[in-house]
C-alpha cells in the first residue's frame, strides 16, 4: 500500500490489494474551526482499520464523510476507484445506537435497510434470502419474529449489524457500535465482527474510543489528530491475541503516546 501523509513508514500495512476506500486530503471547517485537516487513509478489502482520537477530533464526522453523508470542504473520497458524491448502496454505516424501529419485528428491521435510498430494488425472494443470511451471520435467526423490546443490548446491536450486512456492503463503517455494551457482551460482538469482516471481505472502518478494543480486532489502528492521521500502526499479532500480553502492551504504549501528542497539538478553545 502506498505511503500516507503523516503515517510513519515502519507502521504501514503490507496489504497488496488495491485499497477499496481511499480518503485523500480530507478537510472540513465549521464555525471558523478546522474539524478535520489533511486526513489521508486507505482501507483494503477484508481489512479492519480502527480510528482512535481525542474527544472532538472528528472521528464520527470522518466516518460520515466516508459514507457520503457529509461533503468535505477539501480532499476527496474514492470507493473502488470511483469518486464518492453521495450515499452508495454498497457502503453501509452503523451507529452506537441500534436505531431499531419499535413497531417492526427484528427481521423487518433488518429488511428495512434494503429500502434505503439508492438501494437497488430486489425481488421479494432475494430480499428474504438476504435478511435470513444476515440474521444467521449474527446468530439471530431464532429471534427473527421478536420485537425490539424483547432484545438485550447485545442482541439489538447484532440486529443493527445484520441490517447493515443485508445490504451486502463492500465497505462497512461502524461508529462505536459496542460502546454501550457490558464487557462480556462487547467481547462476543468483537469476535463476531472480526469473523464477519474475514468472511465478507468488506473494507471496514471502525471508530472506537477503546484502545484495547482496537488492539483486539484491528489489522491497523489510525490515530486522528489536528493535522490528520498522526499514527498508522499495523497490528500484526498472532491469534489468540490475548496470549501476547507483552507485544500488546508495547503497541498500547505507542497508541497512548500518539493520543497524548495529538491532544497537546490540538488548538485551545478561545
Amino acid at each position: 500500500m502506498n505511503a500516507r501523509v503523516g503515517a510513519p513508514q515502519d507502521d504501514l500495512s503490507a496489504h497488496r490489494e488495491a485499497p477499496r476506500l481511499q480518503l485523500r486530503g480530507i478537510g472540513l471547517r465549521r464555525q471558523q474551526r478546522d474539524v478535520l485537516s489533511n486526513v489521508n487513509l486507505d482501507v483494503a478489502p477484508g481489512e479492519l482499520v480502527s480510528i482512535l482520537g481525542a474527544s472532538g477530533a472528528g472521528k464520527s464526522t470522518l466516518l460520515r464523510i466516508a459514507a457520503g453523508l457529509i461533503a468535505p470542504h477539501a480532499g476527496s473520497v474514492r470507493v473502488d476507484g470511483t469518486s464518492l458524491d453521495g450515499a452508495r448502496p454498497d457502503v453501509a454505516l452503523a451507529f452506537q445506537d441500534a436505531c431499531l424501529l419499535p413497531w417492526l419485528s427484528v427481521e423487518r428491521n433488518v429488511a428495512f435497510g434494503l429500502g434505503f435510498r439508492k438501494q437497488p430494488r430486489l425481488p421479494r425472494q432475494e430480499r428474504e434470502a438476504r435478511v435470513h443470511a444476515a440474521l444467521q451471520a449474527v446468530g439471530l435467526a431464532h429471534a427473527a419474529r421478536f420485537a425490539p423490546r424483547q432484545l438485550s443490548g447485545g442482541m439489538a446491536q447484532r440486529a443493527a449489524l445484520a441490517r447493515a450486512l443485508a445490504r451486502a456492503p463492500r465497505t462497512l463503517l461502524l461508529d462505536e457500535p459496542f460502546g454501550a455494551l457490558d464487557e462480556v457482551t462487547r467481547a462476543d460482538m468483537q469476535r463476531l465482527l472480526v469473523g464477519i469482516v474475514r468472511e465478507s471481505r468488506a473494507a471496514t472502518l471502525l471508530v472506537t474510543h477503546d484502545i484495547d478494543e482496537a488492539l483486539r480486532v484491528s489489522d491497523r489502528v489510525a490515530v486522528l489528530g489536528p493535522q490528520g492521521i498522526a499514527l498508522d500502526l499495523a497490528i500484526a499479532l498472532p491469534e489468540p491475541r490475548a496470549d501476547h500480553i507483552e507485544a500488546s502492551e508495547a503497541l498500547r504504549v505507542r497508541l497512548v503516546a500518539a493520543l497524548h501528542a495529538t491532544m497537546a497539538r490540538a488548538p485551545r478553545p478561545v
